[in-house]
């Protein structure tokens, strides 16, 4: 047990090194972005448009990443399959953290997108695995909920340092963070494999107790490209059981809602109101102070009288009206306000993982997570693609009614039809233990 824990809090220092490092830069990005492209201005339809291109080609690139990332962990470890997305994200920091420059902008913004379509969620993805392999079914929602707080603490932590460093320093800071979290990871992270047979000559697509082809001469390896889970595979293991197929579902929608969020809010909130850096920081840091404390002491307490489910559905109801509540800002302040939402709204994305946690077997935890990642990267495709023209055509004078945040408001309709799918789900653990998942993913 001690030495489980000892691994766990690796772990969370890992993630919270990583967390730090990406989140460090977001206050700063937008103003970046806006410098680079439309210098003087608080309004910039190519910066909205890049940035929506930008998130839909990551989306497109993590959709098909995930679910192989995932299954590749189940064979090879946790640890291994860390260290390549961890060291990518280095790459695009360490560009602006040179120069901030039109020409060093376009570099980072390519180097952003390539990498982005392996490291974007896949550290939590691996993270969500890493957990499963080491806790049990009914601490689950409990130990998400943990390694939630802890990236919300990175969060505001994160958020807190940008806002007292320059731009440049800032991007220098997250460049030697996210390698300090490579190096600790490498070093102190124990290895987490679900199955310890000879993972190496094992083939990924396939359970049981004969998944070792032999041959006269021994065991034989199976090639990369076989090991690749096909869109039948991942639509076979989401119809496996029916609550997952539904925490699909919401997955997808809430997806879509934050998704939609990210390629619009800042946007929005400079056209509206003129916040910049520091404020963008005020903002996140509030939110993050509040996700930190629910996260930590108010989900553990919450999770055996409600459950996951209902703690899902509550959560998505308050971000839905927290959207609502942005939609509609009519000063300053109701942003920073709204933020109180926070409390309830961080509930979701822990109890959403811990109950397709629970309808997966020990070996494959790996799979679940980088297929809903893998659905989730899938909204992402979708999102900035409806959200970002949305959001550029009500904030310039063109806009059909004046309603400038009518995008928002679209994103409270999508947040609406998650809560209403996630009081669908029933949220007992299945019975067949690994073998209704593994009976797809066969060779």
């Amino acid at each position: 047990m001690e030495k489980k824990l000892t691994a766990l809090s690796h772990l969370f220092v890992t993630v919270f090194l990583s967390v730090f490092a990406s989140l460090i830069v977001v206050p700063a990005i937008t103003d970046v972005t806006m410098f680079a492209l439309c210098p003087g201005s608080d309004e910039c339809s190519l910066a909205i448009y890049l940035s929506g291109f930008q998130q839909a080609v990551i989306g497109l690139g993590t959709a098909l990443m995930m679910p192989l990332i995932g299954n590749l962990s189940d064979q090879y470890g946790r640890k291994a399959l860390l260290t390549l997305p961890m060291t990518l994200s280095i790459i695009p920091l360490a560009v602006l953290a040179c120069s901030r420059t039109t020409n060093y902008f376009y570099a980072y913004y390519v180097l952003r997108t390539l990498t982005a379509m392996v490291c974007e969620g896949s550290i939590n993805c691996l993270a969500l695995a890493y957990l499963a392999d080491n806790v049990s079914d009914g601490q689950r929602a409990s130990a998400f909920g943990i390694l939630s707080g802890i990236s919300s603490a990175s969060f505001v932590c994160a958020t807190l340092a940008a806002r007292f460093l320059s731009t440049g320093s800032t991007f220098q800071v997250a460049t030697l963070v996210s390698m300090l979290a490579v190096v600790y990871m490498r070093i102190f992270l124990e290895e987490s494999i679900p199955d310890q047979v000879d993972s190496m000559t094992q083939p990924i697509l396939k359970e049981g107790d004969d998944d070792v082809l032999k041959d006269v001469n021994g065991p034989r390896k199976i090639s990369v490209s076989k090991k690749i889970p096909s869109l039948g595979d991942i639509i076979c293991m989401l119809k496996s059981s029916p609550s997952f197929s539904k925490a699909a579902v919401v997955a997808f929608f809430n997806s879509l809602a934050e998704g939609g969020t990210i390629s619009s809010i800042m946007y929005y909130l400079k056209a509206r109101f003129h916040f910049n850096k520091n404020q963008y920081a005020d903002l996140m840091l509030i939110a993050g102070v509040v996700a930190t404390i629910s996260q930590l002491f108010l989900m553990p307490l919450l999770v055996s009288p409600l459950g996951d489910g209902r703690l899902l559905s509550i959560g998505l109801f308050f971000a839905c009206v927290h959207a609502i509540l942005n939609s509609i800002s009519w000063s300053a302040w109701v942003p920073y306000a709204a933020t109180a939402l926070a409390l309830v709204t961080v509930f979701a994305p822990p109890s959403l993982r811990s109950i397709v946690s629970k309808q997966a077997g020990a070996s494959e935890q790996g799979k679940a997570q980088g297929c809903i990642s893998g659905v989730s990267s899938l909204a992402n495709i979708i999102a900035p693609l409806i959200f970002s023209p949305l959001t550029a055509l009500f904030l310039s004078e063109e806009a059909p009614f004046h309603f400038p945040g009518f995008s928002i408001m679209c994103i409270a309709i999508t947040l609406m039809i998650a809560f209403i799918q996630s009081l669908m789900i029933e949220t007992a653990p299945p019975t067949s233990g690994d073998k209704s998942s593994s009976d797809c993913m066969e060779v």
